[in-house]
């Protein structure tokens, strides 16, 4: 299935697969591109490294998570994407940051002894050090339904302006019992997993943008149901060790 006039794959862009895909996170854009695929639209990953690897369209781009070490080079390089970036939130294009992607997005990183990496500005908010590394289990409720994952991450993220992505269940996420951002198609989270594969709920509300852009109408099919079931086992099996109610 593609739009009438646009025969094109979808474009799934991922941000410097290599030193941005810890946890898992940039299987998120295969995640995307296989429920595309079973959805009838043809879809393609584009591991983007420069901004000389952008393809001419873009339909959503994955920012994954990557270690402290890495902060500074890799923030130079979202740099050169920047402008582009923020075009595409300003079209609507779906965007997805996990963990130090949506801290390289917002306004800036504190660290330790007071030095500051200063973000690209696209996500309001910014992250600051806590007194203990939060590690482990981490359960939202959001308008998506219950998000599982797991968290691991150094720094809250306080000031955020747009929406939380929803209200803590266990866990840390952001701080202060709210997780994540959203602000429009911009949608930022300390979910780990990756977490569009245990949370495919989240994965749809993406597609459902990515195939009205193209004209389409998104529905989960093929093998989707099927995959549904094996990641809602996986969430209720979390949620009930932890003593939530399963879903």
């Amino acid at each position: 299935m593609t739009a009438q006039g646009d025969p094109r794959p979808l474009a799934i862009v991922c941000l410097l697969p290599e030193t941005l895909g810890g946890n898992g996170d940039a299987a998120n854009a295969r995640v995307l591109v296989q429920r595309a695929r079973w959805a009838g639209m043809q879809a393609d990953i584009i591991p983007v490294r420069t901004r000389a690897d952008l393809p001419p369209q873009v339909d959503a781009v994955i920012v994954g998570s990557g270690t402290d070490a890495d902060l500074v080079p890799v923030r130079d390089t979202l740099l050169t994407v920047a402008d582009d970036l923020r075009t595409w939130a300003t079209a609507g294009i779906p965007i997805l940051a996990v963990g130090t992607g949506l801290e390289l997005l917002s306004w800036g990183i504190e660290l330790p002894g007071g030095s500051v990496v200063e973000g690209l500005g696209l996500v309001a908010g910014r992250a600051v050090p806590r007194l203990a590394r939060a590690t482990g289990d981490l359960v939202v409720t959001s308008r998506y339904g219950r998000l599982v994952g797991f968290e691991n991450h150094a720094r809250d993220f306080v000031g955020a302006e747009g929406s939380p992505l929803g209200r803590v269940a266990f866990g840390v996420g952001n701080g202060a019992g709210s997780e994540g951002v959203v602000m429009g198609n911009v949608i930022g989270t300390h979910l780990h997993g990756p977490v569009l594969a245990k949370n495919p709920g989240l994965a749809d509300h993406l597609l459902r943008a990515i195939f009205a852009a193209h004209g389409a109408e998104y529905a989960p099919a093929g093998r989707a149901t099927e995959v549904d079931g094996i990641a809602k086992a996986a969430r209720n099996q979390i949620a009930v060790r932890l003593g939530l109610a399963p879903e």
